[in-house]
C-alpha cells in the first residue's frame, strides 16, 4: 500500500480521502494503516494552534506548508504577526463554516486589531499514486471599510527528510511575479509541483525599497530537522533584520508611514556550504481586498487542477456539504431557522476541521508497577522517560487550548464524527485502541512529540501506567455497533447484499464501507474486540476497589476507584475538581467509575455475541449483573436518594454524597431500570432549582452543595455540554419512550432541557462568535476555553436528536 503522506490539502481528516485512490480494496484493514497525512492550521484547522495549511506529515518526510500575516500598514502590526491562534490575540472570531472532513472546506478568520477578515477555501482532487491534488484560495478583505487596509502575507513551504525542492520560477531582487512555480519530489510524493497565482483584481504598492512590492518577495533557506514548524520564529527575525538594514540607509520618518517597504523579506537563497534549502517564503502586500491561489499537483494526477478550476468546484463542493448536511441532520425540516443551521454546521465543520494527526514520542513513568498502591511509593521522585514514538490519527478539544488527544474527550467527538461519517470515525477510534499497549493501558492525554508539548505545562506532560480516563471510546464504538446492526437488519430486509468493490469509490460508499459491508463490519470488531478486553481487563486490576479490607460485604468483588487522586482534584475521572472524600485514601469507591465498568461490560457482551464469542459473552452476562448488584449496594445512599462515593472514616467505609454530575452516571448511561424509584428520584433532583436545574442547563454540583462555586469553579457548577449530552441520550434512548412510571415525567424533563441547551450555546454564539468549554449556570454565557469544538459540537445531535 502506497504511504499516504503529504499529499492533501491542508486538514488530516482529509486524510481518509487518500484511501480512496491507493488501498487494495480487499485489504480490510485498510483504516488501520498509521501512514496517514496531516496538517495543523488556523487556517484547515486540526490539531495545533500554528496557521499552517497545505501539506503536513510527521513522518521522516513531510511537506508543510503555512501562512503568517499582519498588518503592514502600522508600524507595530508587525508584533501582532499571526501564526497561531490563541485565546489573547484578539481575534474576533475564526473556525470552519463548511467542511465535509475529506474534500472541501471553508473558514473564516475575523482578524479585527488588524482589520481584516480572511476567508480560506480548499479542495482536494484525488487520483494517481499519491493522492492526488489539492487547492488553497486565500480571500481578504478590510473589516472596516472606511479604514485603510494594508496586509501582509507569508507563505511558506518546507520539506523534512528526503526530497528536494526548488523554485522554478525566474528569480530576481526584485521580486518573483505571478504565477510562481516550485517544483519537488519526496519518496513518498513523488514528483509534485506547486503553484501560487494571483488574483485578477489584487491592489499593491508596488515601489519599495529596491524592490518592486506589487511582485511577491521571497527568501530560501535550510531549516534544521524537525523545526519547520516554528516557522514564525525563523521568519520573522528575518523581517526585522531587513526592516533595520533600510531603516538605517533610509528615513525613520518613512518607515512609520510606509512599513511594508521595510519589512520585506530580501529575495535571498541562504545555504551555507553542503546546504541546500529545504524552505522557502513568500510574501505577498496588497491593499484592500486580495485574493491568492496555491495549488498543489501530484505528477502522477491524472487530471490537473488548475486555477480556473478552482472557483466551479469549491461552488460544487458547497453545494453538495449543504445537501448532505440536511439529508443527515434535518434540522430545516424540525423548523430551524437558516441562522441556526448555520450555526449547527459551524458546530459539525470545526469538529472534522480539528482533526489532527500526531507522532512523536510521548513521556511515561513506569518506576512502579501498575498494581501498586499509592500509598506504597508517596513522595517518591518522578522517574519520567520518553517512549518510543507513536502516531495517533484524533480529534482536538480546542485548537488553541487543548491542541491533542484526550482519551476522555474522543468518545465525545466521534459521536459527531461518526454520524456524519462513519468509515473516517472507525480510523480515528482504531488508531486509539492500537495504543493500548501490552498490560491494557492507555494514556489519558496523548503528547506525541515537541511541537505537541510546546503548548503543555512541564507538570502535566509525564503519563502514569496506573492512571485511567473514562472509556469514552465505548460510547463510540457502541454507536457504532448500533448503526451497524441496523443498517445490516434493515439491508435484510430488504434482501440486498453487501456493497461491491464496484461501487468502491463512490465517496458515500467509502464513508459507509465498515456499514454496508458485513464482512468489513465484522472484520473491525474482531481487530478492536482483543484490545477493548485487554483495556477493560486492566480497569479490573489496576482500578480494583477494596472491599474486605475495610469490612465491605457485598456478594461479588466488583468495586472500584480512580487512582492518581489528589486532594483537590481526580484528574483521572475527568471531573477534575468535582468534590471527593477527603482526605484522599486507598478505600475510595467512585460510583462514575462502577457506571463506566458496567457500560463497559455490556458493551462488551454485545461486542462478543455479534462475534459469536459465546463463552465470553456468557462471562460478561455474569459479571454485568454483578456490577449492577453492587452499583446500588455500595453507591445508592437511601437518605440523600442519589448514587454516592463511598470513603474511609475510622477504618470503616462512609458514603461521601455531592449530588451533581456524578450522579447522573446510572441514568444518563442507561443502568437504571424504566420502572425503578431510584429513577423517580434522580428526574426530581435534575429538575430541582437548588439542585441541578437552570434555565440554561444542568450544573456540574448541586447549588446546595457546599463546595458548590468553590475554589478552581470548575466542576463545581458551571455547565458541561458532554454531561447534558448524555443525560438527554439517557432520557431519549431509555425512560422517555419506554413506558413506565416516570415516563411522563422523563419526556417533560428532556423537551425543556434539550431547548434550554440549544437556547444557551447558539444565543453566546451569535454574541461572541465563539462555542465555549463551559457556560455559567447564573447567566448563561460561555466561560474558560474558546473556540472550544471538542464535546461542545455535542450541540449539533442535540438538535438533531440523535442518540443512537
Amino acid at each position: 500500500m502506497t504511504r499516504l503522506v503529504g499529499s492533501l490539502v491542508g486538514l488530516v481528516s482529509m486524510a481518509s480521502v487518500l484511501v480512496q485512490a491507493t488501498l487494495d480494496p480487499h485489504d480490510i484493514d485498510f483504516v488501520m494503516h498509521a501512514d496517514r497525512a496531516a496538517n495543523d492550521s488556523l487556517l484547515w484547522g486540526t490539531y495545533r494552534p500554528n496557521l499552517y495549511f497545505g501539506t503536513r506529515t510527521r513522518f521522516p518526510e513531510s511537506l508543510m506548508t503555512g501562512l503568517i500575516w499582519f498588518d503592514g500598514g502600522e508600524f507595530q502590526g508587525f508584533q501582532r504577526a499571526r501564526h497561531a491562534c490563541d485565546q489573547g490575540d484578539g481575534l474576533n472570531g475564526y473556525g470552519y463554516h463548511q467542511h465535509d472532513g475529506r474534500s472541501y472546506g471553508m473558514q473564516q478568520i475575523k482578524d479585527g486589531p488588524s482589520n481584516v477578515q480572511i476567508t480560506t477555501e480548499f479542495i482536494k482532487v484525488p487520483g494517481g499514486d499519491h493522492g492526488g491534488d489539492w487547492g488553497v484560495r486565500i480571500r481578504g478583505e478590510p473589516m472596516n471599510s472606511q479604514v485603510p487596509s494594508t496586509t501582509t502575507i507569508i507563505f511558506y513551504a518546507g520539506l523534512e527528510g528526503q526530497g528536494s525542492m526548488d523554485i522554478v520560477s525566474k528569480l530576481s531582487r526584485k521580486g518573483l511575479k505571478s504565477p510562481i512555480q516550485i517544483e519537488g519530489d519526496t519518496p513518498d510524493l513523488g514528483d509534485f509541483e506547486i503553484e501560487i497565482v494571483d488574483g485578477p483584481l489584487n491592489v499593491s504598492p508596488e515601489q519599495g525599497i529596491d524592490q518592486d512590492l506589487s511582485r511577491t518577495q521571497w527568501w530560501g533557506l535550510q531549516v534544521k530537522e524537525g523545526d519547520i514548524w516554528r516557522a514564525k520564529d525563523i521568519i520573522m527575525p528575518r523581517l526585522l533584520m531587513s526592516a533595520r538594514e533600510k531603516i538605517a540607509k533610509g528615513s525613520p520618518e518613512d518607515a512609520m508611514a510606509h512599513p511594508y517597504s521595510y519589512f520585506t523579506l530580501d529575495n535571498t537563497l541562504t545555504e551555507e556550504e553542503d546546504e541546500v534549502a529545504n524552505m522557502y517564503a513568500f510574501q505577498k502586500i496588497f491593499h484592500g481586498q486580495f485574493q491568492f491561489d496555491v495549488i498543489f499537483r501530484s505528477a502522477s494526477s491524472p487530471k490537473k487542477l488548475s486555477n480556473e478550476l478552482m472557483g466551479p468546484k469549491i461552488k460544487e463542493k458547497s453545494n453538495e456539504f449543504q445537501a448532505r448536511f440536511e439529508t443527515t441532520f434535518h434540522l430545516k425540516e424540525k423548523g430551524f431557522s437558516d441562522k441556526e443551521i448555520e450555526f449547527a454546521q459551524f458546530l459539525l465543520s470545526n469538529m472534522l476541521g480539528g482533526i489532527g494527526y500526531f507522532y512523536g514520542s510521548s513521556i511515561v513513568d513506569r518506576s512502579h508497577g501498575p498494581l501498586q498502591d499509592e500509598e506504597s511509593f508517596a513522595g517518591e521522585p518522578l522517574s519520567p522517560q520518553y517512549t518510543s514514538p507513536q502516531s495517533l490519527f484524533t480529534a482536538t478539544p480546542s485548537r488553541p487550548f487543548f491542541p491533542r488527544g484526550f482519551y476522555w474527550d474522543e468518545g465525545f467527538h466521534e459521536l459527531v464524527i461518526g454520524k456524519w461519517d462513519n468509515d473516517l470515525s472507525l480510523d480515528i477510534i482504531k488508531h486509539w485502541i492500537s495504543l493500548i499497549d501490552e498490560n491494557g493501558w492507555v494514556g489519558r492525554e496523548q503528547i506525541l512529540g515537541d511541537e505537541a508539548r510546546s503548548k503543555v505545562p512541564s507538570e502535566f506532560q509525564t503519563q502514569f501506567p496506573h492512571y485511567a480516563n473514562p472509556p469514552t471510546l465505548y460510547l463510540a464504538i457502541k454507536r457504532y455497533v448500533d448503526r451497524f446492526t441496523h443498517q445490516q437488519g434493515a439491508a435484510m430486509m430488504e434482501g440486498s447484499g453487501a456493497t461491491t468493490m464496484s461501487s468502491f469509490d463512490d465517496p458515500a460508499v467509502l464513508r459507509n464501507f465498515h456499514l454496508e459491508n458485513a464482512v468489513l463490519g465484522h472484520a473491525w470488531l474482531d481487530k478492536v474486540y482483543p484490545k477493548m478486553k485487554l483495556n477493560w481487563e486492566w480497569f479490573r486490576k489496576t482500578q480494583r476497589g477494596h472491599l474486605a479490607r475495610f469490612g465491605r460485604k457485598t456478594s461479588n468483588q466488583e468495586a472500584y476507584r480512580w487512582r492518581g487522586r489528589t486532594a483537590e482534584h481526580t484528574l483521572t475521572s475527568g471531573l477534575d475538581d468535582y468534590p471527593r472524600g477527603e482526605p484522599p485514601n486507598v478505600g475510595e469507591l467512585h460510583a462514575d467509575l462502577m457506571a463506566w465498568m458496567t457500560f463497559a461490560t455490556r458493551l462488551l457482551k454485545d461486542i462478543a455475541t455479534e462475534l459469536g464469542k459465546q463463552e465470553d459473552a456468557q462471562q460478561f452476562a455474569q459479571i454485568e449483573l454483578d456490577m449492577l448488584e453492587n452499583l446500588d449496594a455500595l453507591h445508592w445512599n437511601e437518605e440523600q436518594q442519589a448514587y454516592c462515593d463511598q470513603t474511609v472514616e475510622d477504618g470503616k467505609p462512609v458514603h461521601v454524597c455531592h449530588k451533581g454530575y456524578l450522579s447522573l452516571f446510572p441514568l444518563a448511561l442507561g443502568l437504571v431500570p424504566a420502572d425503578s424509584p431510584k429513577l423517580g428520584a434522580i428526574l426530581e433532583m435534575i429538575r430541582n432549582e437548588d439542585e441541578l436545574w437552570s434555565p440554561y442547563g444542568l450544573r456540574s454540583l448541586s447549588a446546595s452543595d457546599e463546595y458548590y462555586n468553590t475554589g478552581e469553579v470548575y466542576w463545581r457548577g458551571p455547565i458541561w455540554i458532554n454531561m447534558n449530552y448524555l443525560t438527554l441520550q439517557g432520557l431519549y434512548n431509555n425512560y422517555m419512550n419506554t413506558p413506565g412510571p416516570y415516563q411522563k415525567r422523563a419526556k417533560e424533563i428532556y423537551t425543556e432541557l434539550r431547548n434550554n441547551i440549544i437556547n444557551t450555546v447558539y444565543k453566546d454564539y451569535a454574541q461572541t462568535g465563539y462555542v465555549w468549554e463551559q457556560y455559567s449556570d447564573s447567566t448563561g454565557k460561555g466561560q474558560r476555553s474558546h473556540p472550544f469544538t471538542g464535546w461542545t459540537s455535542l450541540v449539533l445531535l442535540i438538535m438533531a436528536e440523535q442518540y443512537s
